[in-house]
């Protein structure tokens, strides 16, 4: 897991402006690399943060499938209740579905990533190999 240019510009600013906010980017980057996420610090924080909305929502007394969606107020149509259920229930499964295959794509990237940087550096040894030779 590398540091994105936007994660070094935004610790070094945080480090300029006000310094714990600065120490805060960094911790949170040693976090993120500690619990293996392969994506980037804001995405790394938005999953955390929908997880802790959730864990709040439950613990409130909101409880149902999504909190979000069990605490919408009811309208009195219960077929429209229902319906509107089904499809925040719906759409939350569509939102899982587009972060795991962001998970899956940026460790895509990452082993094409390794495979150019092995395929750059075995080609920098062959030609040290063949350069000394000669």
């Amino acid at each position: 897991m590398r540091w994105k240019p936007f994660e070094i510009a935004a610790m070094v600013l945080g480090f300029i402006v006000f310094w714990p906010i600065g120490l805060a980017i960094l911790f949170a980057k040693i976090w993120q690399r500690q619990h293996g996420h392969q994506g980037d610090l804001f995405t790394f924080a938005r999953e955390k943060a929908a997880g802790f909305q959730q864990t709040f929502y439950s613990q409130a007394g909101f409880g149902g499938e999504s909190g979000a969606a069990s605490s919408c107020r009811s309208t009195g149509n219960v077929a429209f209740d229902e319906w509107r259920e089904s499809e925040l229930a719906r759409l939350e499964a569509e939102r899982r579905k587009l972060a795991e295959a962001e998970r899956d794509f940026a460790r895509h990237i990452e082993e094409l990533r390794r495979a150019r940087d092995r395929e750059e550096f075995d080609g920098f040894m062959r030609a040290r190999k063949g350069g000394t030779a000669s």
